[in-house]
């Protein structure tokens, strides 16, 4: 399996972004919190993800940035610990909600924390 993130897996859609916020669900990891709903999309990769992070807690888009690409980084490196089964149904967004800039390393560990949580939800 390749580690990337393609255009197709990023989630773009207003509506999708709208639905996932009003009716998803939750799974957290301090500072990370993943957001994730069932939804069937048309798209070549279902599985699609967002990432966030709040202007209130860094005023600079530099710092924005930086965290949100540490996000995609480590999401990129770990989504193989997804199953199949929950590559072919959901939207979900990662939202980070610190107020001090993270090291990749406790992105990665929190980031591999959700993502096996999510499994052991969606399949327990």
């Amino acid at each position: 399996m390749k580690n990337t993130f393609s255009k197709h897996e990023k989630l773009k859609s207003r509506k999708a972004i709208e639905a996932l916020f009003g009716d998803g669900k939750y799974l957290k990891a301090f500072p990370i919190r993943l957001v994730y709903l069932h939804q069937k999309t048309f798209e070549k990769e279902t599985f699609q993800v967002g990432f966030s992070v709040s202007k209130r807690n860094f005023k600079r888009a530099v710092d924005r940035n930086r965290i949100k690409r540490l996000m995609r980084e480590a999401y990129r490196l770990n989504k193989n610990l997804l199953t199949s089964e929950v590559k072919k149904q959901h939207i979900a967004m990662f939202i980070y909600s610190g107020k001090t800039l993270p090291t990749f390393i406790e992105v990665q560990d929190k980031t591999r924390h959700l993502l096996k949580a999510f499994n052991k939800k969606l399949e327990g």
